[in-house]
C-alpha cells in the first residue's frame, strides 16, 4: 500500500549518498558497507518500489593522513571526521533542499552528525528517531575509548565541552525531538546524560515487555505526537541480533529480530513523514562470506520496508 508522503513530492526520488568512511572508529572495513549494498542491486529494489533513484557515486573524502590529525584530547581522528560529515551535511542538506529523500549507506554511525545536520537545514522541526544497540551519545569528557562513532549525538544535542575542530556543527537538534529504540550496551556516562537531558529511550527490555509495534506507537507519540513533523530514520545495523546482522563492528547480543527492525522501517514509511534515511555499520570485512552475504541482504531489506515494501 504506498503511502503519500507529506513532504516528498512527486515524482518521488530517492538520492543515495555512499559514504565509505571508517574514521570515526578503529576497525578496518566499514567503508566499504556502501559499496557492498550498491553492489547486492539497492538502486534497481527501489526502483522497483516507484522511487526515482540518483547515484552518482561514492563519495571520496579526500584522505587526511593521520600523521596531521593527532588526537584532540582523546578523540580520535577529529579533522577527518570533521571534515567529512561537514561535506556529507552539504550534500544531504542539498538533496533535501531540492526535495529528494536522501538514503545515507555508511560507513560508520559518526556520519550522522552529517546526516542529521543537512536534514535540519532543510527540516529545522525536524524528529531523529535512532534504531542502535547504543546511544552514540558519549562527549569528549565521558568517551572511554575517543572513537567519534560513539559521540555524534552528544555533538548534535550540543552537549558537552566545545570542540573547535566541530565548530560548523551547530547543535541543532533538541532533546524532545530525539528517540532511541533497540538499547543494549550502554556507557554508565551515557546513561547519566540520557537521564539529565530527559531523552526518551526504548531499550531492548522495554521491547521485550511491550512488543515492537508498541514501543514505536510510544516513540512517535513522544517525538511526533501530532504526526506532522518530519522523520529522519537513522538505523545502525547493530540494533539487530548477531543471528541476523553478524557483519558488524560493534555486535551486541539480545537485539532486535529480522521482524522487529523490519516492523519499525515499515511503520515508520507507514507514517508519510520519512524525509531522511541511514543504513549505518555494515561491515564486509569482520565476519566469512555468507555472514557478510546476509547482513548486506539485511541492510536492503531494511531500505526497502522503510521505502515502501510491504509483505502483502
Amino acid at each position: 500500500m504506498a503511502s503519500q508522503s507529506r513532504f516528498i513530492p512527486e515524482p518521488k526520488t530517492a538520492a543515495i549518498v555512499g559514504c565509505p568512511f571508517s574514521g570515526g572508529q578503529p576497525k578496518p572495513g566499514v567503508d566499504q558497507g556502501p559499496i557492498h549494498l550498491i553492489q547486492a542491486g539497492l538502486i534497481g529494489q527501489l526502483e522497483n518500489l516507484g522511487w526515482k533513484v540518483l547515484f552518482d557515486g561514492h563519495h571520496q573524502f579526500e584522505e587526511i593522513s593521520a600523521v596531521h590529525d593527532p588526537p584532540i584530547g582523546i578523540l580520535k581522528n577529529p579533522r577527518l571526521v570533521s571534515r567529512v560529515t561537514q561535506s556529507v551535511a552539504q550534500a544531504v542538506g542539498g538533496h533535501a533542499a531540492r526535495g529528494e529523500l536522501p538514503v545515507t549507506l555508511g560507513g560508520d554511525h559518526s556520519l550522522a552528525m552529517g546526516t542529521i545536520s543537512g536534514t535540519l537545514s532543510k527540516y529545522p522541526d525536524a524528529c531523529v528517531i535512532w534504531i542502535d544497540a547504543h546511544a552514540d551519545i558519549n562527549t569528549a569528557e565521558t568517551t572511554e575509548s575517543g572513537n567519534i562513532h560513539g559521540m555524534p549525538v552528544s555533538f548534535l544535542l550540543g552537549l558537552g565541552p566545545k570542540v573547535e575542530e566541530f565548530s560548523w556543527l551547530q547543535p541543532l537538534l533538541k532533546p524532545e525531538r530525539l528517540v532511541y529504540i533497540g538499547l543494549r550496551d550502554v556507557d554508565n556516562g551515557e546513561k547519566k546524560i540520557l537521564r539529565e537531558n530527559n531523552i526518551k529511550a526504548f531499550s531492548m527490555h522495554e521491547v521485550d515487555k511491550y512488543g515492537i509495534g508498541k514501543v514505536v506507537e510510544m516513540a512517535l507519540d513522544h517525538v511526533n505526537p501530532a504526526r506532522d513533523r518530519p522523520i529522519h530514520l537513522s538505523f545502525d545495523v547493530d540494533a539487530l541480533d548477531p543471528s541476523v546482522a553478524p557483519s558488524t563492528g560493534t555486535p551486541v547480543r539480545g537485539g532486535l529480530t529480522f521482524r522487529e527492525g523490519h516492523y519499525i522501517c515499515e511503520a515508520i514509511y507507514e507514517t508519510g513523514l520519512l524525509v531522511a534515511l541511514d543504513m549505518m555499520e555494515v561491515n564486509p570485512s569482520l565476519a566469512d562470506e555468507a555472514s557478510v552475504q546476509q547482513t548486506v541482504a539485511v541492510g536492503c531489506s531494511l531500505l526497502r520496508s522503510a521505502l515502501g515494501e510491504t509483505l502483502l
